[in-house]
């Protein structure tokens, strides 16, 4: 026994310089430039605040006078229970340094302000901001270059925005970018968005929606629901996308709800100073404060927040949200959109360090609704000619 067990140790220790450490492949960084890279580092961000404390729209912009034709501007529309900036605050920043004004409109006043009101509030911040912004020589929004980011129940309301733009007097948005749709009510009377009429949505619009492949079905119905309710805009105008995890290396890549998540606290609103409230008139009676259970947050809502509010940004958020975004508007915005599908890079993930792809965008065209059958209209003939009397037998 002991002779064969120093056999047996012998032969690891001649096997053991043979061994080397196996390392797990990484994911691919961020590109260095272009759709979803890193930009001018160089540059630095304009942060303000426009409105008041309990209605206030948060504006991020590269230093500087705009452009002679003024600055593309991106509507970032949160999630419920997210009216900080803050987890979105690496996207907010890849678009700023991309040359993007971006609006951030807090249009919930968390566990005072209902669902239903809350794409009105979002169409008042944004009007008024535009407004304000219009004279700017730094700021200078473009109006003819406008994108809608909704994600979560963001993206039900930048859908509304979009419907409503013409009876509002928003700029018609180019393309409206849903990202995890949900919070959608089933009726006028239920809890979450209530959708408006989304075949308003006007036809030169290009209407995206991305879900991911874990915690996927309800992301996938409403995703699916908002394409198809955007009846008046041509099927080759949508797309429908969805990010798949890859866990073949570390960190792995996990497309969940709240992956689209990547927290910079250069981007906390509570650092931004807010315009005061104005003065209350006394001779004015307070406003009527009546609480309902649906301002509250529910259980899965504070699990959702609680995870966005600790996102990172990987390589989804680099590839398949902030690339597919900004491929998506250059193509609404100056290109042919009705192409993008077909451009490679659009579905494209990049490499493991080992050379290992990773998992593609799944992209996909929407069908066209089906006609709806008519019965044959009669003819002329059939149509003028007397009813047979009908006849009776004994």
């Amino acid at each position: 026994m002991r002779l064969k067990a120093c056999l047996v140790l012998g032969a690891l220790l001649v096997a053991a310089p043979l061994c080397e450490p196996a390392f797990a492949a990484t994911p691919p960084n961020q590109p260095a430039d272009g759709p979803g890279g890193v930009g001018n580092r160089s540059l630095s961000i304009v942060k303000r605040a426009l409105g008041r404390p309990s209605a206030a729209t948060f504006v991020f912009y590269s230093a500087g006078a705009a452009p002679a034709e003024g600055r593309p501007v991106v509507v970032f529309l949160h999630a419920w229970g997210a009216p900080n900036p803050q987890p979105y605050g690496a996207w907010i920043d890849h678009l700023a340094r991309a040359g993007y004004l971006v609006l951030f409109p807090r249009f919930q006043e968390v566990n005072r302000t209902r669902p239903a009101d809350a794409t009105g509030n979002a169409e008042k911040l944004v009007k008024v901001a535009l407004a304000e912004l219009e004279s700017d020589p730094d700021a200078k929004p473009d109006p003819k270059r406008v994108a809608l980011i909704g994600h979560l129940a963001g993206a039900p309301i930048a859908a509304n925005l979009a419907a409503d733009a013409d009876s509002t007097g928003l700029p018609v948005p180019r393309l409206v970018f849903a990202i995890m749709p949900g919070g959608i009510a089933s009726d006028a009377k239920s809890r979450g968005v209530v959708l408006r009429d989304l075949s308003k949505i006007p036809s030169e619009t290009l209407v995206i929606t991305v879900i991911g492949d874990r915690d996927a079905r309800a992301a996938d119905l409403a995703a699916k629901r908002l394409l198809r309710e955007a009846s008046g805009v041509a099927p080759e105008r949508k797309l429908f996308i969805r990010a798949l995890s890859d866990d073949h290396g570390f960190p792995s890549l996990t497309a969940t709800l709240t992956s689209p998540g990547a927290v910079d606290t250069a981007y906390d609103g509570g650092a931004i100073k807010l315009p005061p409230e104005p003065p209350k008139d006394p001779k004015q009676p307070p406003t009527p404060f009546k609480w309902s259970a649906d301002m509250s947050l529910t259980g899965e809502q504070t699990t959702l927040l609680a995870q966005l509010n600790n996102s990172r940004a990987d390589s989804l958020d680099y590839l398949a949200y902030w690339k597919t975004f900004d491929l998506a508007a250059a193509a609404a915005f100056g290109g042919d959109a009705t192409t993008l599908k077909a451009n490679p890079r659009l579905s494209d993930m990049e490499r493991w360090s080992d050379g290992w792809p990773v998992k593609r965008l799944v992209v996909e065209t929407p069908r066209a609704a089906p006609a709806a059958a008519h019965a044959p209209a009669p003819t002329p003939a059939a149509a003028t000619q007397p009813k047979p009397k009908p006849v009776r037998r004994p």
